[in-house]
Formats: structure tokens, sequence, C-alpha cells
């Protein structure tokens, strides 16, 4: 049966002189289509994920590349599952992706690094070009899915954006591509790099989801964790170039499947990637003594 609904990702880095304003917009035309999901509004653009049925995502899409400050988005489309998202958010915040550095805040609609086409970088791969990928996404993002030789990130959180310095020492003078799950990070990301005396500076256009979508199992290895009730994406997943990156926090078998804590207090705290075998023998718990602590609360 042919999947009936569909998952937008998109964002613009653009100016917005009334955030609140175009947050009710968000949500009125939102609700009249039936969408549910959550759009980041700010004074330097708009951050999105929604879904709904894809009748009605292509309706939105026509909608907001009406609007000139959105014409040209790039629109991230997926298959649905229908209850990706509880409901619809619609929220104004300082920025469409928290950094908070302050006084070295940047600004993607002044400073970024330079775009790649998904197909530009399959062919850097291919010709063996000289370049190193740094994967600017959460420590959890790249433990079940990452580009083959990449550098990891030391990220607990986006906000620790100025440690990556600290590991890309002697590369300032090097080809550098940052990554990220959508490219809205990597936006601020390169431009970070970029004021920070790197002198080729690349973002993938589109992110790491366009890439996959492209050319599933080609140097992208595992899935891709994403931001809604699938957790985790994977293209061709069947395929035997398929591979599993992923280790299971019992065992360090393989696997990719992240999981919630068994316990209610853990649940949506604490998710864990775990086989089935161990999620089995832990009965769903994410560590030994978590079902003592569990009845502690009873």
């Amino acid at each position: 049966m042919k999947n009936s609904h569909q998952i937008l990702l998109f964002y613009k880095y653009t100016a917005i002189e009334d955030p609140e304003k175009l947050r009710q917009e968000q949500r009125n035309v939102c609700q009249k289509l039936g969408l549910t999901g959550r759009i980041i509004v700010a004074g330097e653009g708009i951050n999105g994920t929604v879904e709904g049925l894809i009748g009605n995502t292509q309706e939105y899409i026509r909608l907001m590349i009406k609007d000139l400050r959105f014409e040209d988005m790039h629109f991230k489309k997926s298959a649905g599952t229908g209850d990706a998202f509880p409901k619809l958010s619609v929220k104004v915040r300082p920025e469409i992706v928290s950094s908070h550095l302050g006084e070295g805040d940047i600004n993607p609609n002044r400073v970024t690094g330079k775009y790649l086409e998904p197909g530009e970088l399959r062919e850097w791969f291919k010709s063996g070009k000289k370049f190193y990928i740094v994967d600017m996404r959460n420590d959890y993002e790249h433990e079940i899915g990452r580009f083959e030789n990449s550098m990891l990130a030391p990220f607990t959180n986006f906000r620790d954006l100025p440690k990556v310095l600290e590991q890309l020492t002697g590369l300032k003078d090097q080809t550098v591509l940052t990554v990220c799950t959508g490219g809205v990070r990597c936006e601020k990301a390169s431009g970070f790099l970029v004021n920070n005396g790197f002198k080729d500076v690349y973002q993938l256009y589109g992110g790491i989801v366009s890439y996959m979508e492209k050319y599933p199992n080609e140097n992208f290895l595992g899935k891709l964790y994403v931001f809604d009730g699938r957790i985790a994406m994977g293209f061709n997943t069947d395929d035997p170039e398929h591979k599993i990156v992923g280790k299971c926090k019992f065992c360090s078998g393989p696997a990719d499947t992240y999981r919630d804590c068994a316990n209610i207090y853990c649940r949506g705290k604490r998710h864990f990637i775990s086989c089935d075998d161990c999620f089995d023998k832990y009965m769903g718990f994410c560590r030994d003594n978590c079902p003592e602590l569990s009845q502690m609360h009873d």
C-alpha cells in the first residue's frame, strides 16, 4: 500500500521583520492543512519539519514559495508514518538553531561556507580529492550513522561549537566540508570556521538526508538520526551494501535501533541503542539498576 503521508524538512536564513506575524501565519496554514510538526521562526529565518498527507504537504510548499522570502527554499521530502509528531508546535525563538556564541554569533545571511551539491561530493569521493569531512551533529546522532572517515565533532549540544576548533588544529589551509542532517546547522558551523581563519570551507547542500536519498549506502554508513517519531531513517536498508555502524550498549554487537527506556522516569530523557536480544534480556531498561530506580518511584 502506497504511503499517504510525507515529511518535509526545510529551513531558510533570511531577514524576518515580524517573526510573530510569520509564526501566526504558519500556525494558521498548518492547521488548515492538517500538518503536525515543529517550526521555529526568528529574525534570522525559519526552520521546520512537518508531516501531513502528501497532497497537503505539496500545497504547503506551493504556498511557501509564493512568498518571495522563501521562493528558493529547499524542501527535503521523505515518507511519513502519520504519527511522526504528536502535535503542531510553532514558536518564535532568538535563533532558528541555538548556538549562543554571544558576540561571536554567526549570521549565515552574511557569512557561511560554500555550498557543495551531493553530486559534487560523490565526485570528490570518486576522484580521491583530499578533503576533510567534519560532522557537526551531536554525538548520539553519529553513533548510528556517519560518512566514512569523517571527523566527529565533540558535541553533546550545538552550543559546544567552539570545542570543534580544538579538533581541527592544522586544517585551516585544507579543504573542509561540514555536514549535518538537513543543512541548517552547517550554515552557522561553516561560517564559524570561516570567521576563525579556515580558508576553504564548504557545507553539504541539503544535508546528509539529500545525499542519502540520491546515493543510498554510498559513503554514508548506517542510518540517519532524525528528530521525530521515526528516530532514525535509512534508504535501501535491505541492500547487502548497507552497513550497521551502531553498537548495542550492552553487548557491543551491531545495532542501529534507538529505544526508549521502560522506566517512565527515563523515557523521553534517555534513549539508547540496543539489539533485540539485549532489549529483551534487560526487559527494555536502559541500564542494570534501572528496574530498582523505577520501583523507588512507585
